[in-house]
């Protein structure tokens, strides 16, 4: 029997004391799953740790877990955090480069990222599509030069 998309079946499981294959509050074990979200750009901030002493430095103790937290306030704030997530990431490999910002899809890397610089990188790269220039790290071929890319059409959900 075929069954609807987004809906499966629950097999029995043995040992949990469950054989009938429903679930309290399912649909005739069918189980729907949620629609698997679509974002519009998706945001990784740099939170890794490394000790104190690392000549490298880390972008956790440079800030890393602030511009995080002020990403996620100021996409809240304008309404727009379903449909451009902020992400926590490990060892994005520019350490240097202080706190270290990525934007997908267009894979554009942002360094020496502070909280104050959260508004300007919502509004005229993650809404506006253009790319903030002062806050660049170099070499980045794969941008082709480009520096504006599509703007957020707000309203719209992915």
């Amino acid at each position: 029997m075929r069954q609807r998309a987004g809906c499966f079946k629950r097999r029995q499981i043995t040992g949990l004391g469950r054989a009938s294959g429903r679930a309290s509050g399912g649909r005739g074990g069918c189980y729907s799953t949620r629609r698997m979200p679509s974002f519009h750009r998706h945001v990784f901030v740099c939170i890794n740790e490394r000790a104190a002493d690392n000549p490298k430095g880390c972008c956790k103790l440079k800030g890393g877990v602030d511009v995080r937290d002020r990403l996620k306030a100021e996409l809240s704030s304008r309404g727009i955090s379903k449909v451009i997530r902020a992400n926590n990431a490990g060892c994005l490999d520019q350490c240097e480069a202080g706190v270290t910002v990525v934007v997908y899809p267009e894979q554009v890397w942002y360094g020496h990222v502070t909280p104050d610089d959260i508004p300007e990188i919502v509004e005229k790269h993650l809404i506006g599509g253009q790319v903030v220039a002062r806050l660049l790290l170099p070499d980045q071929p794969h941008l082709g030069g480009r520096t504006s890319f599509p703007a957020l059409e707000i309203g719209a959900r992915r």
